[in-house]
């Protein structure tokens, strides 16, 4: 797998769990007003979570950063953001929300979305796993780089919880493994669809 697919990548799907309201922030401020894909933020958190996390990520975002809503559009230069006890599943051109059981223990789970963008969007696909206390996305981004899409992992020895990454590591040891500075520098620069494309 060449590091980019010389066309362009249509979205970006993030995971996190422990550790990653910081690193979201840090990456969502590091794109820029023109970043041109879609980036779908998938974070642990409790049910009852509220609009904290979404307001928190949007003071630091030139980009608009929303929760996503059954059916919602998948639309270019867009930061979304997986609800509270929902997996998110992205489709085509769309996100879909389910109440299936939970996956490790989570609701949002990672590897849902991650699996579900490697069967939509295979090598226009970017997965991005960060700082976590327990392997969820493994699967996923393992699904992701076997459809032709890039593999992005935090370094786990600077994770602020290198569960997660390490997994990652194991289960892609063929991803690009990066601090978080350094990843969020190479993903803002990563080609683009035509934005005339629908995605």
């Amino acid at each position: 797998m060449s590091e980019t697919n010389d066309v362009g990548y249509d979205l970006v799907v993030v995971g996190t769990s422990w550790g990653g309201l910081a690193a979201l922030r840090a990456l969502v401020n590091g794109l820029p007003k023109s970043f041109g894909m879609a980036v779908t933020l998938v974070q642990h958190r409790h049910k009852d979570s509220d609009e904290l996390l979404r307001t928190l990520l949007q003071e630091r975002s030139e980009l608009e950063v929303c929760e996503i809503e059954d059916k919602m559009p998948v639309e270019q230069g867009r930061v979304y953001l997986a609800p509270p006890d929902y997996h998110t599943l992205v489709e085509r051109g769309h996100f879909s929300l389910s109440t299936e059981a939970p996956v490790r223990f989570s609701r949002p789970s990672i590897d849902v979305a991650f699996l579900s963008a490697a069967d939509s969007y295979a090598h226009r696909a970017v997965g991005v796993v960060l700082t976590g206390a327990n392997s969820d996305g493994s699967n996923g981004l393992r699904r992701i780089f076997d459809r032709g899409g890039l593999a992005l992992i935090q370094d786990p020895v600077t994770a602020e919880s290198p569960t997660m990454p390490a997994s990652a590591v194991r289960s892609v040891p063929r991803a690009r493994v990066m601090p978080l500075p350094e990843l969020i520098r190479y993903l803002a620069v990563l080609p683009t669809a035509p934005q005339e494309r629908h995605i």
